[in-house]
């Protein structure tokens, strides 16, 4: 049986591929081959038992007369026999993911494209809404690992999973809380928390990566501007956007998202999740976007932080104080001031980027948003030159 969509040509056999069966299998293939104009043949292997050694010589012999194809949903045992072999280094060669249920489970996180549910005590698995999402998460394991090989503490996925229509990463946390359930579950140690916390995101921006190795923040930047440029007219988008374009190269580590609830306390050491908005430059990028967790949000709906971080609107406020003095310790009063409204900037363009892509625009809520941003760039471009400001990494 074998039917057709715009990129692949998909078939399924069945049963063993050996030294039997080989031989009609590879007639089989060769047929289903014949006129895929340039597409390519998806082997789905969901129903193949076992491939003999003359099964994977009937593959080399596809493979040798320039047939274009990749083995998929692969069970088990099948691929261990491809990778003892070393044939998944010649093919395109994809396992069949086991299936995981969330229903029941705890959420301890949501994101821009997901949401993170514990399975048990030691198990957590970050379940994307887009059901096209393996390259995502493909991704945020490259990106955790090249944040790993650099000295940050990060969760790493082991294994890739279905759930329902969606697909998930799986991760060992064992007895992992985030900084977000602490700030809830201890609130008298909520200056000892923020402390340790500002510390570690000080340490993420203190990192140098490989030049070249990660998407520069101001560029992805310059595209949340290019967004909204219809709010803002010609004037004030030149003048931010020439802003942006005086940010240098700068390879240090920026997260995209760093506030409490993707940074967790595991075995008394804080560890950070949610590596797919990975990039490099100046932690104004970060800072903005903690602004616009602690701060933005809560402006016009006071109690949009209860709902969605489980804390107070003073809280949140507690916490930005303390982002604030523990990352700028040092700097005078004045000075501080001057950075803070560069970041205040950052942020209302960030804020109004996710207020436009998010959905979030289309109520009086989200009318009363963008009115407010908007005033808050005028009177913020009355008092800055710019956003960019000197910072030490270490």
């Amino acid at each position: 049986m074998s039917s057709d969509n715009n990129n692949n040509r998909v078939v399924y056999p069945k049963g063993r591929i050996d030294s039997n069966t080989s031989a009609a299998f590879l007639e089989e293939m060769t047929k289903a081959a014949e006129g895929l104009d340039g597409r390519v043949l998806d082997i789905n292997m969901e129903g193949v038992e076992y491939v003999s050694s003359a099964g994977l010589r009937a593959f080399m012999k596809l493979k040798k007369d320039g047939v274009d194809f990749k083995l998929t949903e692969l069970r088990p045992e099948v691929y261990d026999i491809f990778e003892v072999t070393g044939f998944t280094g010649l093919f395109e060669i994809k396992k069949a993911l086991r299936t995981m249920s969330v229903e029941g489970c705890d959420v301890i996180g949501r994101g821009f494209y997901g949401t993170v549910y514990r399975i048990d005590e030691d198990t957590i698995v970050k379940v994307y809404e887009s059901p096209d999402s393996i390259p995502m998460i493909e991704n945020e394991q490259k990106r955790a690992k090249q944040a790993f090989l650099k000295g940050i503490p990060t969760a790493i996925s082991y294994d890739v999973v279905k759930i329902g229509n969606s697909y998930g990463s799986v991760f060992e946390m064992l007895k992992a809380r985030t900084f977000n359930d602490i700030i809830i579950d201890e609130p008298e140690k909520a200056d000892e928390t923020i402390k340790m916390y500002v510390d570690f995101v000080k340490l993420v921006h203190g990192t140098l990566m490989d030049p070249g190795s990660l998407p520069y923040a101001s560029q992805q930047f310059i595209g949340y501007l290019d967004e909204i440029k219809k709010y803002l007219g010609n004037n004030t988008y030149e003048k931010i956007r020439g802003y942006l374009d005086k940010f240098p190269e700068d390879d240090h580590l920026v997260h995209g998202d760093i506030q409490m609830k993707n940074v967790m306390m595991v075995d008394g050491e804080p560890m950070l999740i949610d590596m797919d908005t990975l990039s490099a430059g100046h932690p104004i990028f970060d800072l903005a976007g903690l602004y616009v967790t602690y701060r933005s949000f809560e402006e016009d709906e006071e109690d949009n932080s209860m709902k969605f971080l489980g804390i107070s609107n003073e809280m949140c406020e507690r916490i930005w104080n303390g982002i604030m003095e523990g990352y700028f310790d040092g700097v005078s009063d004045e000075e501080r001031t001057v950075i803070e409204n560069r970041i205040k900037l950052a942020a209302a363009v960030r804020f109004l980027y996710l207020i436009e892509i998010a959905g979030l625009k289309n109520n009086e809520l989200g009318k009363i948003r963008i009115e407010h941003t908007l005033r808050h760039i005028d009177e913020l471009l009355e008092s800055v030159d710019g956003l960019y400001f000197s910072y030490c990494h270490d």
